[in-house]
């Protein structure tokens, strides 16, 4: 693949970073740099800037809110937005329920759940994962009985993120517990988080934080309508889906911005008087990061420019998950080897644990082992990286 950035992704670029310089608030960028758990009321912020703007679902078509440029405009769309310290929108309502929604959906679900997806007036989770049935979703056992003009759900779901804040649940359930998942017992309902029989229970993860819950659904009752597309299409819509977010999480644009601010460190931290950047061991781990982000970047381009939105294979999806996900996690080591002791520093607004020195700390410091440990789970979300090496093989040795 070759590609050159042409006159107008040159002036694109330059559009898009003189509107974030003005349009990301100060504050917000802060959090950004230091939080690992984004304050809904930063989503809802940024949200309606890019609503308002008419940049808020970039990845999705026009006709749907979408905003109709190339593939390589998208990409330095979040790339910039990265590299500005924007949040990442909610990822459950614009990367996933959302695409779900006006590949699968009916219209009358279309115009009923789109416009506040788009405005950010109506936050989603995922209710995918189960005690047993994380990566292998065959495996759940929530189940939806048809009770008359109801759906009636019983079950459980773990570490749905943003479920604490969501107002809706897109849930996926087993629907006729006599077919095998792949071949119509899975469907993808809709809930109301506030209803009776949904109780949400917090999950403070190993960095302090909390972005993650474990959801009790009692006999829960939903309309008989309330099902994405067809009744028992949960699968088909789950592989498409996973598909879409193992790209997504590849997180390209983040992993660069991450790794410029570890190249800050390496510049403005010394030893003996002596900065870190001038070592030959720093620069060499640094260069490694460097190379293999380069190649994943160019990976994801591919896929890109070959298939909009997605991977064209569950196995390159997966690929690009697990390497994404590892390298997340290297950045991340690293800044905090470099930092050392200096990376316990914590916002101060966030801070509530006494081996954390907030206040007085340099800003490039502040939030970094909260990442680190946060970032183990970068290669058990989105199906473990386990779990997508297997699929790769059953790919790779499909037919054999």
């Amino acid at each position: 693949m070759e590609f050159e950035f042409t006159d107008q992704d040159k002036a694109f670029r330059a559009e898009v970073q003189a509107f974030l310089r003005d349009a990301v608030p100060a504050d917000i960028a802060r959090r950004t740099r230091s939080l690992v758990h984004t304050p809904k009321d930063d989503l809802v912020r940024w949200n309606r800037i890019l609503f308002e703007k008419g940049w808020v679902a970039p990845h999705w078509p026009k006709a749907f809110g979408g905003t109709g440029w190339t593939p390589m405009q998208i990409y330095i769309f979040e790339e910039e937005c990265a590299a500005a310290d924007a949040p990442f929108l909610s990822y459950f309502g614009l990367r996933l329920i959302g695409p779900l929604l006006y590949t699968f959906g009916s219209e009358a679900h279309r115009a009923e759940h789109i416009p506040g997806i788009l405005s950010g007036d109506v936050f989603w989770c995922q209710g995918f994962s189960e005690p047993s049935s994380g990566s292998d979703l065959a495996s759940l056992k929530t189940r939806a009985v048809r009770d008359g003009d109801s759906w009636v759900i019983t079950g459980q779901k773990l570490w749905t993120t943003e479920a604490h804040f969501a107002d809706k649940m897109f849930c996926l359930a087993r629907t006729d517990p006599d077919l095998r998942p792949q071949k119509g017992g899975l469907s993808i309902l809709f809930l109301d988080m506030n209803q009776p029989g949904v109780t949400v229970r917090p999950i403070v993860t190993i960095d302090g934080g909390h972005s993650v819950n474990e959801v009790f659904l009692d006999e829960v009752r939903v309309p008989a309508s309330d099902v994405l597309g067809r009744v028992g299409q949960g699968w088909d819509q789950a592989k498409f889906l996973l598909g879409h977010e193992r790209v997504t999480n590849a997180q390209v644009p983040r992993s660069k911005r991450e790794l410029a601010l570890l190249r800050t460190i390496a510049l403005k931290e010394t030893r003996g008087g002596i900065a870190l950047a001038e070592m030959r061991t720093v620069r060499e781990r640094i260069a490694e990061i460097e190379i293999d982000l380069a190649a994943l970047e160019w990976s994801v381009l591919r896929e890109l420019f070959a298939t909009p939105g997605g991977a064209k294979s569950q196995g390159t999806a997966s690929a690009l998950k697990i390497v994404g996900s590892e390298i997340q996690q290297r950045i991340a080591d690293l800044t905090a080897d470099l930092l050392g002791a200096k990376a316990m520093a914590a916002i101060a607004a966030a801070s509530d644990r006494p081996n954390e020195r907030p206040g007085d700390a340099a800003d490039h410091a502040v939030g970094v082992v909260e990442r680190q440990l946060f970032f183990r789970a970068t290669t058990i979300y989105a199906g473990t990286n386990e779990i997508q090496r297997e699929i790769i093989a059953r790919e790779l040795f499909a037919g054999r």
